[in-house]
């Protein structure tokens, strides 16, 4: 498969100023030396922990946040050294769509003008264009052109993030970045968001990064499976893969605490213990020792690499690595 997009020694260390001289007296490490490949036309499930980074990793790829050092390569050029045309240019093909539908939607437009907006930004002016393209995607995502005349607060949660998903794919993209989707809808409506996605990616080819804390939905969605912790990857493989065979504690803990109807009590579980702790500080050595029932002296000293294990399957993890 084709790599749609290659991170590389990816660093993002916000400085922490002192209230007083503005002086800087530390640094927050939201991520540190992540490296990941996406591939064209799949979707990668990124999940971990509120606070491991996985916001912080969507918004560096889409460059809304420069990030402190690295690379991150689409289609072979760094789009971090793209000057602001080439930007621009970029912005066409890759977008986001946000966690509450709600907030990024301006509640004194009307449906239409926020759907108009990105034609606007990008110069395109053909009206007889514009409209066209609007209502043939609002009806993709199971709306009809009615709703384009009234206000974001007329509708429900779930109508509301089909029209910010409408919005984020009307100049084509190749690329989207789901930063927890469906995280604010109720169940049902979950399913049929995550359905309108499947069903998007299918038609427009699109290629997806899929933030999420909900395993199940990440398990119904995803091709592979990417895990975050304290601002690291810590396992990726294929899906199938990773829910059948998947290796660090910190997934085994994760996947544990997903409920089930019927629990086999002989299997022993990882139960985690404590808060994920604070980036500006993070423990030396592998920095999941702190919570891992597993740990040995050298997890507390020595800090492990991002290795494969099989194909498609990386883990950084010294027990599972040796």
């Amino acid at each position: 498969m084709k790599k749609l997009f290659e991170v590389k020694k990816l660093n993002m260390h916000y400085p922490v100023l002192d209230g007083l001289m503005g002086n800087i007296k530390g640094y927050v490490y939201a991520l540190n030396n992540v490296d990941l490949d996406i591939y064209e036309n799949e979707i990668l499930g990124l999940v971990g922990e509120s606070g491991s980074g996985k916001s912080t990793l969507g918004n560096c790829i889409l460059k809304l946040i420069v990030p402190t050092s690295g690379n991150v390569l689409y289609n072979g050029t760094d789009i971090l050294g793209k000057d602001k045309k080439e930007l621009n240019n970029f912005r066409k093909e890759a977008q986001l769509i946000f966690q509450n539908p709600y907030m990024s939607l301006d509640p004194r437009m009307k449906i239409y003008d926020i759907l108009k907006e990105p034609f606007l930004i990008h110069k395109i002016k053909d009206t007889k264009f514009i409209n066209e393209k609007i209502e043939k995607i609002i009806s993709y995502t199971g709306l009809s052109k009615e709703v384009l005349d009234r206000y974001p607060h007329e509708f429900s949660g779930g109508q509301r993030q089909r029209i910010a998903i409408a919005r984020a794919i009307l100049l084509n993209p190749k690329f989207i970045v789901a930063d927890e989707p469906v995280s604010a809808l109720d169940v049902s409506i979950q399913a049929q968001i995550v359905n309108l996605l499947l069903e998007l990616k299918e038609h427009l080819n699109l290629t997806m990064l899929f933030i999420s804390h909900d395993l199940s939905i990440i398990k119904y969605i995803s091709d592979r499976v990417a895990v975050m912790y304290l601002g690291e990857i810590v396992e990726i493989a294929e899906k199938k893969e990773f829910f059948e065979n998947h290796k660090h504690p910190y997934s085994q803990a994760l996947l544990n605490a997903v409920p089930v109807i019927s629990e086999d009590k002989k299997n022993k579980k990882i139960i985690l213990q404590g808060d994920i702790p604070s980036p500006q500080n993070p423990p030396k050595g592998c920095k999941f020792h702190t919570r891992c029932p597993y740990a040995i002296e050298k997890c507390k000293i020595e800090h492990p690499e991002l290795l494969d294990i099989n194909e498609n399957h990386k883990v950084r993890c010294f027990l599972c690595n040796r």
